[in-house]
């Protein structure tokens, strides 16, 4: 298999039908492969193996058959038997396109399932043994594909970036829940991606400071607005790697730390007050509704006053215009991917080794990136003009 890991790293700098191309080949040379794995185990020897000899029974040709994809076509090579008896079970029969083998093979690791496991997997859904070489030459992929994905070129200057973490289990020598964090960013047109994730033990600023290093080595160079869960020592780790950019603690973190605060039987008065402080027409009034928020609540529950005492970073969304303002006062769009990423990994309990779960998050990233691509999140095509605007020459 050819060095996909280069090819793919190549392809990503902003070339679709070049990396069409490399998944369309990569595609092509595995299927192929599976396909005389999966003869190979119907007569019960290798090719050219000496167990053949006077077996009754050999490898007689093949025939071709085109199979349209989402990448274009794929020229299959379909072995025969001498005896007519092997039928191969990994493309149903007249089938013209590939959408269900796609899946097996290019989401193939995207649950950290292992190679021997992914194995038993497909001898379950075909009815054949695949050895575990032909599963690795998929997996080989897949890494190349991490490699991709850390190392892409990015775009200089996005309106607005998200980071937020989540945790998943890991085995290293014992089974322990780490913070895979995640940092997504929306172009002024609105184009959103996710830029990066990394796995660390817990989440810490140093950690994300390291992240944002790195993207800046591969061409970030502006950004207006952070928004996070409000993370000790984040908005200080931000302002050493990108000084001129503006910070927003998620509101929605902080009212679940309001609730934290009070009885039950007044959640829904003091978060349906604390909403109207966040939902005001501008920054002045807003600082009012708070005020007006605490001479209410404050004397019944007096933490709520040290919890909102530092005001500096909760009204900053007020600078922006006010088309985007519902997507930037919380975490909300990261939270949504950071679900159905982990939605995916509950069907398996636990990542046997980093290398799995980098696997797994890669193929979900990219796939994330890929489907919103083309699409503008609301409110930004509206205020792309001003937010240009706001970005230094």
């Amino acid at each position: 298999m050819k060095d996909f890991s280069t090819e793919l790293v190549k392809s990503l700098y902003f070339d679709k039908e070049r990396f069409n191309e490399i998944m369309r080949e990569m595609l092509e040379e595995a299927i192929n492969g599976i396909l005389q794995s999966e003869l190979g185990a119907f007569l019960g020897y290798e090719t050219y193996s000496y167990a053949g000899r006077n077996s009754g029974d050999s490898r007689n040709g093949s025939y071709e058959r085109i199979i349209q994809s989402q990448f274009g076509p794929l020229h299959l090579t379909i072995p025969r038997d001498r005896n007519g008896e092997f039928s191969q079970k990994l493309i149903p029969g007249y089938s013209r396109r590939t959408d269900s083998l796609e899946d097996t093979i290019i989401h193939l690791y995207s649950h950290g399932v292992t190679t021997g496991e992914i194995a038993d997997i497909i001898e379950h859904m075909y009815g054949s043994h695949y050895s575990r070489s032909t599963v690795s030459n998929i997996t080989m992929s897949v890494t190349g594909l991490v490699e991709a994905f850390h190392t892409k070129a990015i775009k200089e200057k996005y309106a607005v970036v998200y980071c937020d973490a989540t945790y998943l289990n890991l085995r290293r020598d014992t089974v322990s829940p780490e913070a895979l964090h995640v940092i997504l960013g929306i172009t002024p047109d609105g184009k959103k991606e996710v830029l990066d994730y990394a796995v660390y033990p817990s989440e810490s600023a140093q950690n994300y400071r390291e992240m944002l290093e790195r993207l800046k080595e591969r061409g970030l160079k502006q950004i207006l607005l952070f928004v996070s869960d409000g993370l000790n020592g984040l908005h200080r780790a931000i302002k050493m790697v990108y000084p001129d950019s503006k910070y927003q603690s998620c509101w929605v973190h902080l009212s679940r730390n309001v609730r934290r605060l009070v009885r039950k039987k007044d959640w829904s008065d003091v978060l349906g007050a604390l909403k109207t402080v966040y939902t005001q027409e501008n920054a002045n009034d807003a600082k009012e509704m708070l005020e007006a928020f605490l001479d209410m609540f404050a004397d019944q529950y007096p933490k709520l006053r040290g919890l909102l005492a530092d005001v500096g970073n909760l009204f900053t969304f007020y600078e922006f215009p006010t088309s985007i303002r519902r997507s930037i006062y919380s975490t909300n769009l990261m939270e949504r991917c950071n679900k159905y990423l982990k939605s995916g990994y509950r069907k398996k309990e636990q990542f046997p080794h980093e290398e799995s779960l980098d696997r797994y998050v890669a193929t979900f990233l990219t796939d994330y990136n890929n489907r919103y691509s083309e699409l503008a999140h609301r409110g930004f095509l509206e205020a792309e003009p001003e937010l240009l605007a706001m970005f230094k020459e």
